[in-house]
Order: C-alpha cells, then structure tokens, then sequence
C-alpha cells in the first residue's frame, strides 16, 4: 500500500476548485463529504487516515500483524519442495488482535499456476490442533478457491474472526495439483504439518503428518478491527529472521518486541517480521535484495508506520566469499540512504540499527578489514541523523571487552547469531515511545 504525505490544505482546495466544487462550508457538504473522501482517500495521510473512512462505512481498519518474506525455491541453504494432493497447515502468531482477519498466500517464485484447492483458518490449539469453534472457510474474490498466477501474490476475503494479541493462528491450505518448488520462507523457526489430501478443516492432522520448519505459499496476515492501529515492520536479515532461536517458542527478537508492546498496553501496533537469513542490502542472496524488496516487504503491508533496518552484517561478510561482490562502507551507506528515502516518500518513520559483532577466528565472512568496515558503518547510523532514530543493537550484545565479539552470555555459538537471551536482550533495549508517533510528523517532513 502506498502511503503519500497529507496535501496541504491549499493543494487540497486547489484540487477541488479544478473539480467543479465551490471552496466554502456549506457548498463542501451539499457535494458530499463522503465523495470526497473517497476522491482523495490514496493522498491521505497512509493508511492509519485512510482507515478511519472505512471505519465510518462499518468496515474494519487493517493493519499488518504478521508476515514472511517469501523467498525463490532454491538458495545457497537449501531447495523447496514441490506438493501434491496435500496439506499444509501452517501455525503463525500474530502481534495485534482483531476481529476479522484476512490471509497473503504468493507464488511470487512461482513458474507455473499454482491452484489453492481450498484453505482455512482457525486459533491454534497446539501442535497441529484447532480450537473447537474457530475453523473458518477462506474464499478468494467469492471462491473457495483460485488459481493464482506465477509471480503474484493473493489475498483473501475478510472471514470474521475474534483473536486476541499474540494469539497463534492454524492457517491451513490444501494443494491439489502439482505444484512445482515452491515459494517459501525457510527460516520459519515453526513446525508446519503435511499431510495428504484435503484436511484444511480437520481439527488435529494427527501423527500421520509430516513436519517442516519452513514457511510455504504464506507470506502475511492482516487484521481487521474498530480501533486504529499502525505496524512496525523490522526488516532485516537472519539476526531479524531468527536463527538460532529456539523453534516454537516465539524467541526472535521481533517477536519479543511485539509481547513487550502487547504487556505495556499497547495493542495498537503490530509488528511483521520481514527478515531474510542471508539477505543483503546490495545484492540478491537467499532473497531477493532489500532494495528490490522494500516495496514487498514495506509498502505493501497495511499500517505501515515505522520500520527498521538491521542489514550490512551480510554485504560485508560474503566478500570474503564472493569476493566480485565485495562492497565497501559506502556502499553500504548509499543503500541505507535509499531505504530512507523511500521510506519517507511513503510516510513511514525509518530507524537504523546498528550491526553487530560476528568475530569469527578462522571464517572467511570475518576479518580485520570487515571489522573496519563495521565499525564505520555503525559510526555513521549513530552520528549522520539522517535515520529518524538509532537503536544500538551492537551496544546491548557485544562484549564490553572484546567489541568485536558477541558477549557469550548472548553468543549462540556460531559467534554471528544472537542466543534467545540475546534477542530478548536487544528487545528488550528499544524504547517502545518509538512507536508513539506524532501524526505531524510525516507532514513536516521535507
């Protein structure tokens, strides 16, 4: 969804002098305030003003309360596999609640159709269990069905469901026909449960499924309600991503953003996950690059208020691997400034995080020159102030010590990736008033 910046009030009554209408009180309502909203509802201030149109209609706001990035079947870490005549049931939980909720399945790295043979969704119970009462039918444009095109996403109706914040959610889709590797997510940190045939409905597949912890054909989930609510998407990499997080506890650090968020009282702001293990800023990977996804990934995710940007660690490293694709501080800066001014054109509040350590005696994707150059990206997130603010994520893990090390207490082990504690630990050191954002904010931004 693209966000624009408010027009100021003389564009506004320009745009409506050029239509025909008379600028004055009375005449404005004659027309139809109504009609005028809708005329000029994709120059509101993005979606969060836009929402409250559709809340005078009886609708639902929307906002992001979980996503994936999809990925190409195939990658350095491994290769998708193709379905046939089976279920996927997938366990997701969401970051703000609703009462109606809508699903994205893609086939964005699809080269063939892909037919959804059917697909539900319901409130966890557990392992590969629904809640009793909760099972609802998804349809597509009024289908129980659709066959979704290669290179295309899809979403589906609304169906009316009451979940609550941080509830988990079963979200089932049958695949009938062949279909082909599929688009994934691969570092889903989630068991996902296969089975044959149509079981979109069942209340438990049982011990007969089969167990992934790859995300397939999912890529987000949207919730609908009464109140406004804005989202944080924290783009990133594998240290956003999660990995080594435990599976199936929720442990990444996004994740423990949004039970921070959810205990302070605040269920007005979702957080979607929009991390790629492997990702990097300049250049394709597991992933598509993150210039190349920021309209995906940012854009395109109803709410879209703030975002983050934990991305370099793998620009920098996989030099020592691919060296023809060896970038430099720079470099690295200049993708950063392109984030941001993206992210401004589209009304959203863009925060850098700075990198942090991966001292790694004896790899390739750590040496003396990529500590340099780390060290000189993370000067600039702390001192340029072009990011609208800075958490310092290297600050709360490193070793006071050894600065190019992780602290071990938060070392999973590879000396790269964060422990769960290390995740809650840089969780838990972002100021949650972040996300409390001024609506003048993005209108006095130049």
């Amino acid at each position: 969804m693209r966000i624009n910046r408010a027009p100021r009030n003389g564009v506004m009554a320009s745009a409506l002098k050029s239509s025909g209408f008379a600028l004055n009180r009375r005449s404005l309502f004659a027309a139809g305030l109504a009609a005028i909203a809708i005329t000029f509802a994709a120059a509101t201030f993005g979606p969060a003003r836009a929402a409250d149109e559709f809340g005078g209609r009886g609708e639902p706001r929307w906002v992001g309360t979980w996503g994936a990035s999809p990925q190409q079947p195939v990658t350095a870490f491994g290769s998708a596999p193709s379905f046939t005549n089976q279920t996927v049931r997938e366990i997701v939980r969401i970051s703000v609640g609703g009462v109606r909720f809508r699903v994205r399945l893609t086939n964005e790295f699809g080269t063939q159709p892909l037919l959804i043979g059917a697909a539900h969704v319901a409130i966890s119970a557990g392992d590969a269990a629904i809640k009793p009462g909760t099972d609802r039918v998804l349809t597509f444009s009024g289908h129980s069905s659709i066959t979704v095109p290669p290179g295309a996403p899809v979403l589906s109706d609304p169906v009316d469901l009451k979940a609550a914040d941080l509830a988990s959610l079963a979200i089932s889709i049958y695949l009938p026909q062949t279909t082909g590797p599929a688009t994934w997510h691969l570092e889903g940190k989630q068991t996902t449960y296969i089975v044959l045939g149509d079981a979109t409905g069942a209340s438990d597949l049982g011990a007969s499924a089969t167990t992934s912890t790859a995300r397939f054909f999912l890529s987000g989930v949207e919730a609908g309600s009464f109140e406004r609510k804005s989202a944080i998407v924290t783009f990133g990499d594998s240290i956003t991503d999660g990995t080594q997080s435990t599976v199936n506890t929720n442990h990444r650090w996004p994740d423990r953003l949004a039970g921070r968020l959810a205990a302070s009282g605040d269920d007005d702001t979702g957080v979607v996950n929009e991390g790629i293990s492997g990702n990097r800023i300049l250049h394709d990977n597991a992933g598509p690059n993150a210039l190349s996804r920021f309209d995906r990934d940012v854009s395109a995710t109803p709410g879209v208020r703030f975002m983050t940007v934990l991305l370099g660690i793998n620009d920098i490293g996989f030099g020592g691997f691919i060296p023809t694709e060896a970038v430099s501080a720079d470099d690295i800066i200049g993708g950063y400034r392109q984030l941001i001014a993206r992210a401004h054109s589209r009304g959203i509040r863009i925060y850098g995080a700075t990198l942090t350590p991966f001292d790694n005696v004896g790899s390739p994707y750590f040496s003396p020159a990529h500590e340099v150059q780390r060290q000189a990206v993370n000067a600039w997130i702390r001192t340029s102030g072009e990011f609208d603010a800075v958490i310092d994520f290297d600050k709360v893990v490193r070793d006071p010590n050894n600065p190019s090390k992780l602290l071990p207490a938060f070392d999973s082990g590879d000396h790269l990736h964060p422990s769960d504690a290390g995740y809650k630990a840089m969780a838990d050191s972002i100021n949650l008033k972040l996300f409390k954002l001024d609506d003048d904010f993005l209108a006095d931004r130049k």
